[in-house]
């Protein structure tokens, strides 16, 4: 801001301290979605059967803090692009718009929740995280159905079982994680 004293011209600076509100849930993002990668692509493949550890993570993530359509649907661009590099699939690029659609339910399940007060409802983790791989399971396998010319049985009897068996397996890892994770994102608020 500039001011004029005594002929001077006087700038002064005005300085705004940011909140820990407004960029926790980017660093609390980051590091949940880092941690995501990183269990995705190390963890082996059992029986045709592999958690998506990427889900996990933004289902706990947009638990936590609840992020406008639009910042879930960013949540969901950056998983799925993260994914790219690191998927087993034939086609890696149905990450983008399956992590997209992931992210959507989850963040429209939460508000939901939120809404009719189930914010304390201790399954909320569970049923989004199962709700995310379902979507997201269910979009990624479709595309992978159209792009490999596979016929609709194969879809609906070989595919989407084994995304029911990882839905219940990453609702379970958001159950379990999210307690922990929460405590971590609220200790400075619980020490005041």
């Amino acid at each position: 801001m500039e001011d004029l004293k005594n002929g001077k011209k006087i700038v002064t600076l005005t300085v705004v301290k940011p909140t820990q509100e407004g960029y926790r849930w980017v660093a609390i993002t980051a590091m949940l979605l880092a941690i995501g990668i990183i269990l995705h692509t190390v963890s082996p493949n059992v029986g045709g059967v592999t958690p998506n550890w990427t889900i996990a993570m933004y289902s706990i993530v947009i638990n936590l803090t609840n992020p406008s359509l639009p910042q879930a649907l960013g949540i969901g661009f950056i998983s799925g692009l993260t994914l790219v590099p690191s998927s087993k699939s034939a086609f890696p690029l149905g990450n983008l718009a399956s992590e997209v659609c992931g992210a959507i339910v989850c963040c429209l399940l939460v508000k939901a929740m939120l809404a009719v007060k189930l914010e304390n409802w201790k399954l909320r983790p569970f049923i989004t995280g199962l709700a995310a791989t379902l979507m997201s399971g269910g979009v990624f396998t479709f595309i992978l159905k159209i792009v490999m010319g596979l016929p609709l049985s194969v879809w609906m009897y070989a595919m989407l079982p084994v995304v029911a068996v990882i839905g219940v397996l990453n609702g379970s890892i958001t159950f379990l994680l999210y307690g922990p994770v929460r405590r971590l994102f609220f200790v400075q608020e619980e020490d005041n």
